[in-house]
């Protein structure tokens, strides 16, 4: 048969136990918890089962005043981030291997080594221009 078990009951899933382990690390951060509790706390957070072990663990501890948002934060973790950030990858990956090759053709003739920006300026200006225009960037107050 099935029981019907209280909310404080439920099993907890290692993302949930990060999430507490991350607001330790933040009140730790914050002088909330020397490092021997954080330490001890932390340890407790891995061997918890239930949601009511683990509200335990940060009852004593203020609501965190500092936003969810992590600073430096670039892209969201939306599929437009995503696409963002591999087509940045990408165009730094080209604009590397053109400067290199540039230079070293500069080292061996007259060919001037700025010449790698006439294959990553333009699509350096597209990507900013998306970027500026919001393209895959998190929103404000969240991600």
């Amino acid at each position: 048969m099935d029981e019907v078990v209280g909310p404080e009951q439920i099993r907890i899933s290692d993302a949930e136990r990060q999430a507490v382990a991350d607001r330790l690390r933040a009140a730790h951060a914050e002088g909330y918890l020397d490092l021997a509790e954080y330490d001890e706390r932390l340890t407790e957070v891995w061997r918890m089962r239930t949601r009511g072990d683990l509200g335990r663990v940060t009852r004593d501890l203020p609501a965190s005043s500092a936003p969810s948002r992590r600073d430096g934060v670039v892209f969201s973790a939306t599929a437009g981030g995503v696409a963002m950030r591999v087509l940045t990858i990408i165009w730094l990956c080209i604009t590397a291997a053109a400067a290199a090759g540039t230079s070293v053709l500069a080292l061996l003739t007259d060919l001037s080594p700025w010449w790698f920006l006439v294959f990553s300026a333009p699509s350096g200006a597209v990507l900013l221009t998306l970027w500026v225009a919001g393209a895959g960037r998190p929103r404000r107050g969240g991600r």
